[in-house]
């Protein structure tokens, strides 16, 4: 048996063919590049058409070369808090809007959750740009007539692919409308954000699973029996592929972002753990919660540094960056060039330098930055070690500490004395996906 993972980036979607035991196979890894649309407004747009033509790549590809040939499961990894409007027929009223747009604002006179702390521990969230309670009437007012409901870019495309796509609990506590122990919308958020139930996807039952419609079923017929798992989302996919499940171990990880994240048993009804007023939480499944604090700033920052200060390649900037000691740089960076993630409300443009000289190079620019979130992470983990007994072993994950052994040695000693290793496996998230959706990952007690 074999396991088709997809992942459903920001910067790509990719599909990889895992083992039984979810270790990616050599070879078996298809990948485009998707374009998010940016302006100086502060919107960063996907083509949600655009994007469904690049996984039906993926998957063609992987389909010819034969990889696809005794898949037995499908698992997804994908982004939360995307959100797009649709017209009856379920086709785009306009672009996706991803986690990156700092548009949305509440509608004029709008007062949000009578009490945002309950409601924070309820949703693990805030009414913030960030989230279906702000993004949904927000959208809704630039949408024009024809509007019937929304969705996130997961129930998008795999409501083209499947017969039915019904949102994870994972993804739906990515829109901040979640009532994270009831497993239900909070009703609420649901009067906040002024929209039905009606107007937003069902939600998954446990151990729910898909099957392709006929028309796919006939192009991929490897894949014309195998279930289709609910999607998880990216964070909390890529904290169990690196192995962090269990409150003991905390994962930082950079991808196109980067985030520190805990994953907590909580079973359905069970109490939720206290929540810090400066940290998030989502579901990673049915029986898992997950806590921790985001940035928009991670591997996007990396390749905008590379692109604008046209830094060395290869070992030739390895070399360069093994002159500077993290943390001891002159350059000191707020590396918030895309705003705050909530509950922050920075738009883009924050970012900041200082300690610049005429002598500075764009390599210790670039070692700035990169301490620059180190240090954001090393705050917010202290955070959410203060839910857990004691301090936290760390694993760093994901393509964009992978690809830079500086940023490795600087998040060590950012988060000393905590012991840090590093796991090389980019595809964490598919990765993670991958164990939840085939039973791997243990079970501890509920959290009381």
């Amino acid at each position: 048996m074999s396991i088709l993972a997809l992942d459903l980036g920001t910067s790509s979607v990719r599909g990889l063919v895992l083992d039984d035991k979810a270790a990616p196979l050599p070879g078996a890894l298809a990948r485009r590049s998707v374009e998010v649309a940016v302006d100086d407004s502060g919107a960063a747009t996907l083509d949600a058409g655009a994007y469904l033509a690049a996984l039906v790549d993926c998957i063609d590809e992987l389909d010819a070369a034969g990889r696809l040939d005794g898949v037995r499961l499908v698992a997804e990894s994908a982004q939360w808090h995307s959100a797009v409007p649709l017209d009856k027929a379920g086709a785009p009223l306009g672009p996706l809007v991803t986690w990156l747009d700092t548009r949305p604002t509440p509608p004029p006179g709008a007062t949000g959750p009578a009490d945002p702390d309950a409601f924070h521990h309820r949703t693990g969230t805030w009414w913030h740009r960030f989230y279906w309670t702000v993004k949904l009437p927000w959208l809704r007012a630039g949408c024009g007539p024809g509007l019937s409901r929304f969705c996130g870019l997961p129930e998008f495309v795999l409501g083209a692919l499947l017969t039915e796509a019904p949102m994870s609990v994972s993804q739906a506590s990515g829109t901040g409308m979640l009532d994270l122990a009831r497993l239900d919308w909070d009703e609420e958020a649901l009067a906040v954000a002024g929209v039905s139930r009606a107007d937003l996807p069902p939600l998954a039952p446990a151990g729910w699973h898909g099957r392709l419609r006929p028309e796919y079923a006939r192009r991929w017929p490897a894949l014309a029996d195998a279930p289709w798992a609910a999607p998880t989302g990216d964070g909390a996919a890529s904290n169990v592929g690196t192995g962090c499940f269990e409150p003991s171990r905390a994962a930082v990880t950079v991808g196109t972002s980067a985030a520190v994240r805990l994953v907590q048993p909580v079973a359905p009804g069970a109490p939720l753990p206290p929540l810090p007023g400066s940290v998030w939480r989502y579901r990673v499944d049915h029986e898992r919660i997950v806590t921790g604090a985001a940035y928009s700033a991670g591997g996007n920052l990396f390749a905008w540094a590379r692109k604008t200060f046209q830094l060395p390649e290869g070992d030739a900037l390895d070399r360069e960056l093994a002159a500077i000691t993290p943390g001891k740089g002159e350059v000191r960076a707020d590396p918030r060039l895309g705003g705050d993630r909530p509950p922050g409300t920075a738009p883009s443009g924050s970012g900041a330098l200082s300690g610049l000289a005429f002598s500075t190079t764009p390599v210790e620019i670039f070692a700035g930055l990169m301490d620059g979130v180190c240090a954001m992470i090393a705050r917010d983990l202290a955070v959410l070690e203060s839910t857990v007994d004691g301090t936290t072993e760390v694993v760093l994950g994901g393509g964009a500490v992978a690809a830079q052994p500086w940023w490795r040695r600087a998040f060590q000693a950012a988060l000393a004395p905590r012991t840090t290793r590093h796991v090389d496996n980019p595809e964490v998230g598919a990765t993670g996906a991958a164990l939840l959706a085939a039973g791997l990952v243990p079970t501890g007690p509920a959290a009381r």
